[in-house]
Protein backbone atom coordinates (compact mmCIF):
# COMPACT_ATOMS: atom_id res chain seq x y z
CA UNK A 1 0.00 0.00 0.00
CA UNK A 2 0.86 3.31 -1.19
CA UNK A 3 1.75 5.77 1.32
CA UNK A 4 -1.11 7.74 -0.62
CA UNK A 5 -3.91 5.41 -0.08
CA UNK A 6 -2.75 5.18 3.46
CA UNK A 7 -3.04 9.23 3.67
CA UNK A 8 -6.49 8.90 2.43
CA UNK A 9 -7.81 6.25 4.13
CA UNK A 10 -6.46 7.98 7.51
CA UNK A 11 -7.88 11.02 6.17
CA UNK A 12 -11.59 9.02 5.47
CA UNK A 13 -11.10 7.67 8.81
CA UNK A 14 -10.50 10.78 10.50
CA UNK A 15 -13.66 12.12 8.65
CA UNK A 16 -15.86 9.61 9.81
CA UNK A 17 -14.74 10.09 13.31
CA UNK A 18 -14.85 14.04 12.63
CA UNK A 19 -18.58 13.22 11.65
CA UNK A 20 -19.59 10.60 14.02
CA UNK A 21 -18.66 13.13 16.82
CA UNK A 22 -19.90 15.93 15.33
CA UNK A 23 -23.53 14.19 14.83
CA UNK A 24 -23.34 12.61 18.22
CA UNK A 25 -22.60 15.80 19.68
CA UNK A 26 -25.60 17.20 17.86
CA UNK A 27 -27.77 14.70 19.19
CA UNK A 28 -26.39 15.03 22.45
CA UNK A 29 -27.38 19.03 21.98
CA UNK A 30 -31.02 17.65 20.70
CA UNK A 31 -31.45 15.44 23.40
CA UNK A 32 -30.30 17.93 26.01
CA UNK A 33 -32.58 20.48 24.56
CA UNK A 34 -35.56 18.11 24.67
CA UNK A 35 -34.97 17.57 28.84
CA UNK A 36 -35.29 21.24 29.17
CA UNK A 37 -38.23 21.56 26.87
CA UNK A 38 -39.91 18.57 29.04
CA UNK A 39 -38.99 19.81 32.37
CA UNK A 40 -40.28 23.55 31.22
CA UNK A 41 -43.39 21.26 30.24
CA UNK A 42 -43.63 19.88 33.30
CA UNK A 43 -43.29 23.33 35.19
CA UNK A 44 -45.85 25.33 33.38
CA UNK A 45 -48.01 22.00 34.35
CA UNK A 46 -47.39 22.31 37.56
CA UNK A 47 -47.98 25.70 37.53
CA UNK A 48 -51.17 25.25 36.18
CA UNK A 49 -51.91 22.94 38.64
CA UNK A 50 -50.87 25.51 41.84
CA UNK A 51 -53.52 27.71 40.31
CA UNK A 52 -56.00 25.78 39.63
CA UNK A 53 -55.77 24.04 43.23
CA UNK A 54 -55.76 28.04 44.39
CA UNK A 55 -58.91 28.50 42.62
CA UNK A 56 -60.52 25.66 43.83
CA UNK A 57 -59.45 27.06 47.51
CA UNK A 58 -60.21 30.08 46.99
CA UNK A 59 -64.44 28.75 45.43
CA UNK A 60 -64.27 26.21 47.90
CA UNK A 61 -63.65 29.08 50.98
CA UNK A 62 -65.88 31.63 49.51
CA UNK A 63 -68.51 28.87 49.73
CA UNK A 64 -67.99 27.78 53.09
CA UNK A 65 -67.64 31.65 54.27
CA UNK A 66 -70.82 31.94 52.60
CA UNK A 67 -72.55 29.34 54.07
CA UNK A 68 -70.88 29.90 57.73
CA UNK A 69 -72.55 33.34 57.24
CA UNK A 70 -76.03 32.13 56.40
CA UNK A 71 -76.05 30.14 59.18
CA UNK A 72 -74.91 32.08 61.51
CA UNK A 73 -77.57 34.65 60.67
CA UNK A 74 -80.52 31.67 60.69
CA UNK A 75 -79.25 31.19 63.95
CA UNK A 76 -79.88 34.64 64.64
CA UNK A 77 -83.29 34.62 63.25
CA UNK A 78 -83.90 31.26 65.00
CA UNK A 79 -83.17 33.32 68.58
CA UNK A 80 -85.24 36.42 67.92
CA UNK A 81 -88.08 34.22 67.04
CA UNK A 82 -87.36 32.44 70.04
CA UNK A 83 -87.88 35.53 72.38
CA UNK A 84 -90.58 36.74 70.23
CA UNK A 85 -92.37 34.12 70.62
CA UNK A 86 -91.74 33.83 74.35
CA UNK A 87 -93.11 37.05 74.52
CA UNK A 88 -96.15 36.25 72.85
CA UNK A 89 -97.31 33.44 74.84
CA UNK A 90 -96.87 36.01 77.99
CA UNK A 91 -99.23 38.39 76.36
CA UNK A 92 -101.46 35.28 75.12
CA UNK A 93 -101.48 34.37 78.93
CA UNK A 94 -102.11 37.74 79.89
CA UNK A 95 -105.17 38.13 77.31
CA UNK A 96 -106.53 34.90 78.57
CA UNK A 97 -106.45 35.95 82.06
CA UNK A 98 -108.37 39.13 81.06
CA UNK A 99 -110.79 37.52 79.29
CA UNK A 100 -111.83 35.00 81.51
CA UNK A 101 -112.12 38.22 84.12
CA UNK A 102 -114.42 40.06 81.79
CA UNK A 103 -116.16 36.83 81.01
CA UNK A 104 -116.96 36.45 85.13
CA UNK A 105 -117.67 40.38 85.21
CA UNK A 106 -119.83 39.70 82.16
CA UNK A 107 -122.30 37.88 83.60
CA UNK A 108 -123.06 39.68 86.79
CA UNK A 109 -122.91 43.53 83.98
CA UNK A 110 -125.95 45.49 82.96
CA UNK A 111 -127.73 45.25 79.81
CA UNK A 112 -126.16 48.43 78.95
CA UNK A 113 -122.46 47.44 79.85
CA UNK A 114 -122.62 44.39 77.77
CA UNK A 115 -123.62 45.99 74.49
CA UNK A 116 -120.97 48.57 75.13
CA UNK A 117 -118.27 45.67 75.43
CA UNK A 118 -119.68 43.64 72.55
CA UNK A 119 -118.82 47.11 70.93
CA UNK A 120 -115.66 47.51 71.92
CA UNK A 121 -114.75 43.83 71.35
CA UNK A 122 -116.40 44.10 67.61
CA UNK A 123 -113.50 46.98 66.88
CA UNK A 124 -110.95 44.82 68.38
CA UNK A 125 -112.18 41.89 66.06
CA UNK A 126 -112.07 44.03 63.24
CA UNK A 127 -108.40 45.60 63.96
CA UNK A 128 -107.24 41.71 64.55
CA UNK A 129 -108.70 41.22 60.98
CA UNK A 130 -107.25 43.47 59.04
CA UNK A 131 -103.90 42.62 60.81
CA UNK A 132 -104.12 39.16 59.90
CA UNK A 133 -105.11 39.86 56.00
CA UNK A 134 -102.04 42.17 55.80
CA UNK A 135 -99.95 39.39 57.93
CA UNK A 136 -101.04 36.71 55.69
CA UNK A 137 -100.40 38.79 52.24
CA UNK A 138 -96.85 39.21 53.62
CA UNK A 139 -96.60 35.75 54.45
CA UNK A 140 -97.46 34.79 51.17
CA UNK A 141 -95.29 37.06 49.50
CA UNK A 142 -92.48 35.61 51.66
CA UNK A 143 -93.38 32.12 50.41
CA UNK A 144 -93.38 32.84 46.50
CA UNK A 145 -90.07 34.80 47.38
CA UNK A 146 -88.51 31.54 48.48
CA UNK A 147 -90.03 29.09 45.96
CA UNK A 148 -88.31 32.15 43.70
CA UNK A 149 -84.99 31.60 45.19
CA UNK A 150 -84.79 28.13 45.56
CA UNK A 151 -86.05 27.16 41.88
CA UNK A 152 -83.66 30.30 40.74
CA UNK A 153 -80.33 29.13 42.80
CA UNK A 154 -77.39 28.95 40.66
CA UNK A 155 -75.49 26.35 42.43
CA UNK A 156 -73.51 24.75 39.70
CA UNK A 157 -73.25 28.14 38.36
CA UNK A 158 -71.93 29.96 41.45
CA UNK A 159 -69.20 26.17 41.77
CA UNK A 160 -68.18 26.84 37.96
CA UNK A 161 -67.73 30.78 38.26
CA UNK A 162 -65.83 30.73 41.61
CA UNK A 163 -63.42 27.84 39.40
CA UNK A 164 -63.28 30.02 36.56
CA UNK A 165 -61.84 32.98 38.64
Amino acid sequence: MSVRAITHLAAAGLAAFLTWSYQGARLGADLAEARAAAVGEKLAVSAAQRAADARVRSAEQAINTNYQEALNAARTRVALLRRDLDQLHAVSDSLREQSADAARRLASAPPAAVLEYATAVNAVYDDCRAAYEDMAAKAAGHGADIQALVAAWPLRNLVATQLSN
